[in-house]
């Protein structure tokens, strides 16, 4: 969202509507968001309320800092952090602080149960880019979803994990189904909801940071990390995902935010 570093906070230059459009007009039923000021998590709960998006008006959102409010130079004084919204009553929010990078951005994993009685939990996370401690996190965030599994539930996460697909890192996450030249040698359990796009680097899946941070991407071109997993046991069918063009219809903004929409499909059991 780069709800600071483009934004600075603004709930007024056209963010808010465009966020809680793209939500509403594709028929979205689960939305997380990272880099989000808590003014505008105030201002998308009231925009999506209006727009008739929950089921329950009143209990649709979580949000979790990882900065805290009272700094005027992040978010003009307001907190930072995650948020989730799910269109499905959620139930009480779990939060974790992920491995400290001590830096002052304290990563979270943010995780909210549905409460439709099919045991399915929806989490969001935001991994450090510190290479010291992107993959002690990463294992944070995988053991979680690997408890969860223990106790019979069905997650969902999204979020931006700051790693690519390819990377070493993330074998632990992805099935050895998943396996290609794009994205080999995976131990791991899970899909990512692009991995399996013929015609976008299969196994790896299309470009969502503008730039290429880290090594150059095996299909060339722009980074992919920000990625959507699912349990392989859980899958009930075809799955897919699509990297969005990022908006130009925010005032005073060459663009909306710095990393494209992931918007993803999946029937889970």
């Amino acid at each position: 969202m780069a709800g600071h570093t483009l934004h600075k906070g603004s709930t007024t230059d056209g963010l808010i509507p465009q966020a809680a459009s793209s939500i509403v007009d594709r028929g979205v039923d689960l939305a997380a968001f990272n880099e989000l000021c808590q003014g505008q998590y105030s201002a998308l709960v009231a925009e999506l309320r209006a727009k008739g998006w929950p089921q329950d008006p009143q209990n649709f959102a979580r949000f979790e800092p990882s900065r805290p409010a009272g700094n005027p130079s992040v978010c003009g004084g307001d907190a930072f952090g995650n948020a989730v919204f799910t269109k499905v009553a959620p139930g009480g929010a779990a939060r974790f602080a992920l491995p400290d990078d001590g830096t002052a951005e304290k990563r979270n994993m943010l995780c909210v149960p549905l409460s439709d009685g099919t045991s399915t939990r929806f989490c969001t996370t935001h991994i450090t880019t510190s290479q010291a401690f992107n993959v002690a996190q990463l294992e944070f965030v995988r053991e979680k979803l690997e408890d969860y599994h223990a106790k019979g539930e069905t997650v969902l996460i999204a979020g931006d994990f700051n790693a690519q697909p390819n990377y070493g890192r993330l074998n632990s996450f992805y099935a050895p189904s998943a396996d290609t030249p794009n994205n080999p040698n995976n131990t791991g359990r899970y899909r990512e909801l692009d991995d399996a796009d013929p015609d976008q680097c299969p196994g790896y899946g299309e470009w969502t940071a503008d730039g290429t941070p880290g090594v150059t991407p095996p299909c060339g071109g722009f980074a992919k990390i920000d990625l959507i997993f699912v349990r392989e046991s859980a899958l009930a069918g075809p799955y897919s995902a699509d990297s969005l063009g990022i908006s130009t219809a925010c005032t005073g903004l060459a663009a909306c935010s710095d990393h494209r929409i992931l918007v993803g499909k999946v029937t889970v059991a």
